[in-house]
């Protein structure tokens, strides 16, 4: 659903991780950096704290937009750097502005 919306909205290059490993080899195989990525908290094999924290030890300048369910986590996914918290469900008219809010 996200990739269909943010290709819908002019963002043509996106990449799905099933999972926080994946999320993580995929971010290490990229010769050029994602400008934002979009990190679900509840994924298997790693969660999205761990693979936020271990993207960020790789690149601490990466821009991660944490999405959870759970609103208790959101202290913890910013303070380890996200640079901001979508709680689930949103709308993502609000999504693609805080991508674009991200990017300037």
């Amino acid at each position: 659903m996200y990739e269909k919306m943010l290709k819908f909205s002019g963002y043509e290059e996106v990449k799905i991780a099933r999972n926080g490993e994946e999320a993580i080899n995929l971010y290490k195989s990229f010769s050029v950096k994602p400008d934002i990525i979009l990190m679900d908290h509840r994924m298997p094999i790693k969660n999205g704290i761990e693979a936020t924290k271990e993207i960020l030890q790789i690149d601490n300048t990466s821009k991660i937009i944490f999405a959870s369910a759970d609103q208790s986590i959101k202290e913890t996914a910013l303070s380890i750097g996200a640079i901001s918290f979508k709680e689930k469900p949103f709308n993502m008219k609000r999504l693609i502005e805080n991508i674009q809010k991200a990017l300037k």
